[in-house]
Formats: C-alpha cells, structure tokens, sequence
C-alpha cells in the first residue's frame, strides 16, 4: 500500500511540521503522520509567538527557510517589538495570532510542499532492526517503512489530562492520548520521565467589559518575523491586562484540596517559569494581585484567552474566582483551564543531531525532549527534519553551536545539562547574545542553511545584498566628517557634549543619545546617503558602529571556546578508568558521553580540573 520514504515524522505540531517542511525541502520523501489532520499546526496554548529569546528562534527558523515566521506573520493581529528601552541584544519581536488562520496557513504550506506525504492515524510502533529504526506500525497494523523517523509527540504521549478531580485521558482537550510508543522505547532501555503543563480557560470577549482594563496596543513599526516581505496586516487588534485581587486568591485557595497538583496525582514537574495561578499564590504569597493579560483569539470570534489565568482547579472554582477580576464580572466561559501530564524522554539520551545515542536513524523533537513553547519545538523539529534528511541520504550531520543561534544553545543545554522541568528559552541563557541578536539571524544562519540545500536562492541573495549595503554604510559613516555648527544644537538638545572641531560621523553614532536617523535631520550628505537603504539596513549598520567593541571581545570568547570544542572526545571513552577525574565527573562523563571537550566543559559537576585532567588525557 505504502511506498517507503526516506522520512516519515510523527506528529503536526510545531516541531513536527517544521521537520517535515525542512525534510521535504531538502529533498527527502517525507510523510507527516498525525492522529487529526483538522489539527495540524494548532497553537494548543496561548496564540501567539516569539516573545524574548522566542522571538529571536523564529527569525533564526526564518532565516534558515523555515516556515514558523512566514505563518506567524501571515496569521498575526498584533505585532510588538519587545524590550526597545534595552540593547538590542534584548530586542525579541512577538506576533498575536489569529488562531484557526495560523493552523489554516501552516495546513496550506506543507500541502504545497513538494515531496510531501498524509496520513491521519496513531503510530503506535517502530519497526527497529539491528539498533536502526526502519518505520513505523499504525493503530491499524500498517507498516510504513523508512529509512529516518523524527517523534515530535508533544504531550501525546500517555497524556492525562486534569481538572479538579476529573481525569481524562487525552494529549489535548477534545483528543485522544497516543499509547505504546513509550512503553517500546523504554524496553530498549530508554530513560523516561513525566512533566506536565497547563493551560487558561477561555471566555466570550463579549460578556467582559474592558473599560476597567489597560488596553495594550500593538506597535506602529509592523516588523514581522520573517525576512521576506511578508504581508502584513493594515490593522491591528488590541490586547488588555487586568490583575487579580485577594477576593481571586482567597476564592482559588478553596479549591486547593481539590487540586490534582496539591493532592499529589500530578507527579510530573511544571513549567516554572509559566506557572498556574494556583502556583502563584501559593509561592508568592506576599503578592496581593497578578498580571492577566487579555488575549483576542482573532479577527472573526469572540472567544478570549486568559493568559497568566493557567489553572487546573474544578471548573466551577475557576469561574467564580476568574468573576471577580476586573472587567470579569459577568463572564462566560467556553471552556475551563485544565492541567496535562504527559510523557518526555530526558534529552541526555541525543547528540547535538537530534539522533538518538540508543537506535540510529530516530530523532526527537519538542516536548518529547522536555521543552515548553511553541518556538524551541519549532527549532528542535527544523533541526531534527534536516538531519533526519542527512541521514536517509548519508551526509554528514548539521549542527549549530552556541555561538552560532539561541536554537544552538538551546539543543546544546538539553543534550549537556538535561532538564528536570519544562525547558524554557531566555536570553540570559546564552553567554553570545550580543553576537545572537534577532536582526542578524540572517547574517548569522542563512548561507549556512544555502549550502545544505534548505534556504533557497532568493534568500541568498537578499542577504548578500544586505551585507554589502550595511558594510557601505558602515564605510561612508567611518568617513565622512560633521562640522560643529551642523550639529552642536542636536548635541545639546538631546543632552550630550557639544565639539568644536571636524569629527568622523561614527563618533557622534556612537553616543547612546543618538541614532543614525536623527542625525541624519542635521547632516545633508548623511540624509541623502541614507536614501538608499531601507530600515533593516539602517538599524543593521548602527548596531554594529554602536556595538562593534563588545561585539570584538564576544569574537575573542568564540574563539577561546571554540579551541576546546575542535577537541573531540571518543564515544567510547572509559570515564571510570581515568582516576584523576572526580568520581562525580566520571559518572556524569559516562551518562552524557560528551562529542567535544566543549561539551564536557558545560556539565553541571565536571569541574575546570577535570577538563586538565581529559586535555591531558587526549594529548592536548
């Protein structure tokens, strides 16, 4: 019946449609398996994307020829840059969604993806022969052979879901949870653990009254995600934040010896750094209100999502709680929040591939590694789908260090410290992040992903274009001289020191009370020369003039770093014989099987004499 593919990826949320459009891409006959083909792309919690350090991965799944910034753009009501008053090292773009045209728009770009294959069906197996995974078997008995298989499962995987007291089987409300592949995995001697994750409820946008909210508007500048020129939207819709009060917390904590998170049957960890409002006034007891932020679901419904609302207490607790917020007094709920339990595989057990260490040829990516966010899903599935390719087709791996993209760091803390708790991204993670900033990703990552065959040529070439007008800018800046009497009433007026003699445009660029633009409103030969370069160019060339020291010593670093991760360490090197390291060290070293001494340098418990102790130990 079935034809064997190179690729067959399991599951159609983020993770899973970005391997399947990076395999399809590349090349590789691929065919995306999901239990509801009506589901495909959903945003299964809030309906939005990027944020900080979020918004950063996308742009880099853009610039690589992902799909995840073209559909959020498409599909965006709102656009807001955050953290402007900060570097730009900080600056993360975030889109607000229109939930059914985002999954409608993610639907409509794999079915016009070349080499790509349906079917709606449970897998329930992997054919595996020899340590290698050679397809799949559905609920039905189909066998699909392959000859690469990405799991992208989300909270699929033996998925509980709670509310109150109820238990309900199920990977998302209104679906079924996937059975067996767990138990398989964990025959073959796979470590498995269980995390879990929440979501608000939702209620009709027509029974609050948001004159007793903070409106919250999108940005006038409609950046985007993606570095094509998208469409964007001629008008935006708003957002609201309200906040919770002690009547709220007095009337949630009713509910507490009801809740399957204080009763003890959720054992899984939550996200810490998204949690349930339950877990906010219980941890941050002192505080007597919380942000909740109202959240349009998009252009043609009413329905609303309560962020910052995420609960899994009894439905008629949540409703009388949710009543006394302001602007909620009357509200009607679609549906209640609900907790998910569900099964991960801590991500100790990959390589920086995405590969599996215990069976060649299988890779996972999103949840199943221990993530939370639709973005680091997204990066870890555009990863997984292009090795997966590489795979079927024997070349060579590709990977993405630290210093290279947040999705390198993101894989390389998965892989090297594990995670006890949904994962999440911020910038604070990543020790580069002036290097790693959300308007380079395309500098930084395009000709890269040019050369393995997934961005295409157009992008190539726009990126050349852009690097040879940010550099003659750059150059005409370094240039060309100001005098004082055209711009001493700038200087003065935005509080900076007057000169009194010929100095290099760059000088003046690269005091912090100023910008290219504004001076640009005083000097002639600068106005006109900026003509010739649009805004991302502009912004480009002045982040590098303003930054280029940190920017040199961050290079420095690279470098440094980069000596210890060019010595490989072999797979099969016995910790437990080198004596000089310590005992925790060689128990760490043996688990994780670090590929580079790199690697070996970020696990948590191996110290910097350890690391002497292996550099001697390979000669170096």
């Amino acid at each position: 019946m079935f034809q064997e593919y190179d690729v067959i990826v399991v599951g159609a949320g983020h993770a899973g449609c970005e391997a399947a459009a990076a395999s399809a891409n590349m090349g590789s006959k691929t065919l995306l398996i999901t239990m509801n083909m009506q589901m495909i792309g959903q945003m299964s919690c809030n309906p939005a994307m990027g944020g900080v350090a979020k918004g950063q991965i996308v742009r880099e799944i853009d610039a690589m020829g992902g799909y995840s910034g073209i559909v959020s753009d498409i599909s965006m009501i709102q656009f807001r840059m955050l953290n402007l008053s900060k570097g730009p090292a900080m600056w993360s773009p975030r889109t607000q969604n229109d939930r059914m045209l985002f999954a409608a728009t993610w639907r409509s770009m794999l079915e016009q993806t070349p080499n790509l294959d349906f079917w709606q069906e449970m897998v329930t197996e992997l054919i595996i022969e020899e340590g290698k995974v050679c397809g799949v078997v559905t609920s039905m008995g189909i066998k699909i052979k392959a000859k690469a298989v990405v799991l992208t499962n989300g909270t699929f995987l033996n998925g509980i879901i709670h509310i109150g007291e109820k238990q309900l089987g199920g990977g998302r409300a209104g679906e079924s949870a996937a059975k067996g592949i767990t138990e398989q995995l964990v025959s073959l001697g796979f470590e498995s653990g269980r995390m879990k994750t929440g979501t608000p409820p939702r209620v009709d946008g027509r029974s609050l009254d948001y004159s007793k909210m903070e409106v919250q508007a999108g940005d006038e500048d409609v950046v985007g995600f993606s570095y094509k020129n998208t469409k964007k939207p001629d008008k935006q819709l708003c957002c609201w934040i309200t906040y919770t009060n002690q009547e709220v917390h007095d009337l949630l904590r009713t509910g507490f010896d009801q809740s399957p998170m204080y009763s003890g049957r959720i054992q899984g960890l939550g996200p810490r750094y998204c949690p349930s409002i339950e877990d906010k006034i219980d941890r941050f007891a002192e505080k007597d209100r919380h942000q909740i932020f109202v959240e349009p679901e998009g252009w043609d419904t009413v329905e609303i999502y309560v962020n910052g609302f995420s609960t899994s207490l009894p439905e008629d607790v949540q409703l009388k709680a949710m009543r006394k917020i302001p602007g909620f007094e009357n509200a009607k709920m679609f549906r209640p929040g609900y907790a998910i339990e569900y099964d991960y595989f801590p991500p100790t057990q990959l390589s920086y591939s995405l590969e599996t260490k215990l069976v060649k040829n299988l890779f996972f990516a999103g949840q199943i590694n221990g993530t939370t966010g639709y973005e680091e899903a997204a990066g870890q599935g555009l990863i997984a789908g292009i090795n997966a390719h590489n795979s079927a087709h024997d070349k060579e791996f590709f990977t993405l260090g630290r210093n290279e993209a947040y999705i390198g760091v993101l894989i390389d803390d998965l892989i090297t410290k594990g995670t006890e708790e949904p994962y999440r991204m911020f910038t604070s993670r990543a020790e580069y992040r002036i290097l790693l900033r959300q308007d380079n990703a395309d500098i930084r990552l395009t000709e890269k992903a040019y050369k393995i065959g997934l961005a295409k040529e157009d992008r190539m070439k726009r990126v050349e274009e852009k690097n040879i007008s940010v550099a003659a800018l750059t150059k005409f800046i370094h240039n060309t001289s100001v005098n004082p009497e055209e711009v001493n009433e700038l200087l003065i007026n935005n509080s900076t020191a007057a000169i009194n003699q010929k100095v290099k445009l760059d000088k003046l660029v690269l005091r912090p009370q100023l910008s290219i633009k504004e001076i640009a409103e005083k000097v002639e030969s600068l106005a006109e020369e900026i003509k010739k370069y649009d805004k991302e160019m502009i912004e480009s060339a002045e982040i590098h003039i303003k930054y280029e020291g940190y920017l040199a010593k961050e290079m420095e670093l690279v470098e440094k770093m980069t000596r210890l991760e060019d010595i490989k360490l072999v797979d099969k090197l016995d910790y437990m014989s080198i004596q000089s390291l310590s005992m925790e060290a060689r128990t760490k070293l043996t688990k994780i099987k670090p590929e580079t001494l790199g690697q070996a340098s970020r696990i948590s418990g191996v110290s910097p004499a350890d690391i002497s102790v292996l550099m001697i130990y390979v000669g170096r």
